[in-house]
């Protein structure tokens, strides 16, 4: 270990990452997303943490740490490019889409979206499988009913995130509670107050955007809608049986099974499907006949009609994927991120910021809750990864709440107003990455998450106005200086040992 790096340089350090990644998105445009620069801004952190004595090994076991904590996301990002594959050869997404637009009314489309990803993600406890899954099916609904896929997604990522916040089975809701000393149930209940305002504003906002989209020039057309349906019917067998797999997917996450076990059951569930769409499970390499093995792996393509709409060409889009190795850019943008984020982490550079704001806040209630919440979005934005953004202000901040006797549930919702729920704006974040690649989205759908940005909003000024700040008794202020008496204790010992 090296010593601790000036504040100017750490600050140097941002700037560079941030100068790189502009540089990298909007003005050197051919060279495609972050990647680069990331790589290129954790060499120079790398550099800067070396001048200040610390040794390579010691950074390179911090990216690969990095990495480690991100291996469960890369291989859901896997087996879902594989179930997506199967899913679209066994015409599973199309059915998705065909009883949707023939189920839901076009005015409350973007509220319904956000209900059923709300449902869904609270059932499993996951953002990514509901994205995934629900969110892709109703991406397509949306065009088919016109309206912009930004604004679909939206809707989507803001349901998709209330469950991941709120559900019991959500790893992050669980994390949270953990980092800050609270209680899982208590957690929850306390999110409530935060979250279930920012979810009932979404709703509203969204039936107020879908009625104003219908009741435009811009709203669907009838027959367009027809043509819609029946290019999809033309082009797939659509049944209701095709939607086995997504309640099984969807039933089994929510009883509990590891989310891996469960899309791979999803992958394996949608093959039977595939002879209904004329495809071969087996495949003949001779005859060149792709099998199971080609679908999964690559994906399939929807063929466009000669003389096709747009409307149509851009649903035949939706219609295709990539398979598994559509997936392989986004984990591509993941590992490039852990290599900036585990050096800044394991050097210091994120934790000498974070005590930085521990003294903005100046031990005031407003000033703890604004500064905790924009640690969590700076360690989104800087280190990629949503569990540090729980894990590292959490842990600065939570002596901070303790002796400004605030229970320690104040600081937990923190954390997941902020830490979970802005994770998915930055795209070279893990769940960033992962909603523009699940949804086929760039930036432009952070506008409509309407959850994602007014949740922490509700939450600052809650802080501000101590509304639902719960405060700890003497008593329970005493014995958490007992407890810290004690952990010093055992350091002591163990120093000594």
């Amino acid at each position: 270990m090296g010593r601790k790096i000036p504040m100017w340089q750490c600050i140097l350090v941002m700037v560079v990452m941030i100068a790189l990644i502009f540089w990298n998105v909007m003005i050197d445009t051919e060279a495609g997303e972050a990647h680069v620069a990331l790589v290129f801004a954790g060499a120079f952190a790398a550099i800067i943490a070396m001048l200040n004595g610390w040794k390579w090994s010691y950074m390179e076991a911090g990216v690969l740490a990095a990495i480690n904590r991100t291996m469960q996301a890369i291989l859901i990002l896997a087996v879902v490019g594989l179930m997506l594959g199967s899913w679209m050869a066994g015409g599973v997404v199309p059915s998705m889409m065909y009883f949707g637009i023939k189920v839901i009314s076009p005015s409350i489309f973007l509220a319904t979206a956000c209900l059923l990803c709300s449902i869904v993600s609270l059932a499993t406890g996951s953002s990514w499988s509901t994205a995934g899954s629900m969110g892709v099916a109703l991406i397509g609904v949306g065009t088919a009913l016109g309206f912009p896929a930004v604004m679909t997604a939206g809707a989507v990522v803001s349901g998709a995130y209330f469950g991941d916040k709120m559900s019991p089975l959500s790893d992050t809701t669980n994390l949270a509670p953990a980092v800050a000393g609270s209680n899982l149930f208590d957690h929850i209940k306390h999110m409530v107050f935060t979250t279930g305002p920012a979810w009932i504003i979404a709703l509203i906002v969204y039936l107020i955007m879908g009625f104003m989209h219908t009741g435009s020039s811009e709203g669907p057309d009838m027959g367009t809608i027809d043509e819609i349906l029946g290019f999809i019917s033309d082009s797939y067998n659509v049944s209701l049986i095709c939607l086995i797999p997504p309640v099984f997917v969807i039933a089994a996450v929510a009883l509990k099974l590891p989310a891996l076990p469960a899309l791979i059951g999803g992958v394996v569930l949608g093959l039977p499907f595939f002879p209904m769409q004329g495809r071969s499970i087996i495949g003949n390499g001779a005859e060149e006949i792709p099998g199971a093995g080609s679908y999964l792996n690559y994906g399939v393509t929807t063929e466009v009609p000669e003389g096709a709409s747009s409307v149509l060409s851009e649903l035949a889009g939706l219609l295709s994927n990539e398979g598994m190795q559509g997936m392989m850019w986004t984990i591509s943008l993941i590992l490039c991120a852990m290599v900036f984020g585990g050096i800044v982490d394991s050097t210091g550079i994120m934790g000498s910021i974070a005590v930085a704001m521990v003294k903005l806040a100046r031990g005031t209630r407003g000033g703890l809750v604004l500064m905790t919440e924009l640690m969590c979005i700076i360690v989104n934005a800087l280190c990629c990864d949503q569990y540090l953004a729980i894990i590292l202000p959490g842990r600065m901040f939570k002596e901070a709440f303790e002796d400004r006797r605030l229970a320690p549930k104040n600081l937990s919702r923190c954390l997941e107003d902020s830490g979970t729920i802005t994770s998915n704006f930055f795209p070279w974040n893990t769940c960033g990455a992962t909603m523009r690649s699940f949804l086929q989205v760039g930036s432009g759908y952070i506008p409509y998450a309407v959850l994602n940005w007014i949740n922490p909003l509700i939450s600052i000024f809650y802080g501000f106005t101590g509304i639902t700040m719960t405060e700890m008794t003497e008593e329970e202020y005493q014995k958490i200086l007992e407890e810290r008496e004690k952990e010093k204790e055992e350091a002591l010992k163990a120093l000594e040992a």
